[in-house]
């Protein structure tokens, strides 16, 4: 895996409530991979309680989760859905 980002197509991005995570989809490398981001990542970036505004929280740190993505899925590649959690942040 060459790239140091995921690209995140905005068009696949929402907000799971009872999951408390955001959920998109995203390309790396040439492939499409499921993703998603939970609600304390969101808050450790933002410093805010990601409350209704999820889905505003991402777009303002997507740069972010984009490098997060990568990151997550190098830990575990085979998963479902790859899961950006607060372990990727260090």
């Amino acid at each position: 895996m060459a790239e140091d980002s995921v690209t995140i197509d905005t068009r696949t991005i929402d907000d799971n409530v009872d999951q408390r995570q955001v959920e998109f989809e995203g390309d790396v490398s040439g492939t499409r991979y499921p993703f998603a981001v939970q609600y304390d990542v969101l808050e450790a970036l933002s410093t805010k309680v990601p409350d209704s505004d999820a889905v505003a929280l991402f777009h303002q740190h997507a740069d972010a989760i984009a490098t997060l993505g990568v990151t997550a899925l190098a830990r575990d590649p085979d998963q479902e859905m790859i899961v950006i959690s607060e372990n990727d942040l260090d």
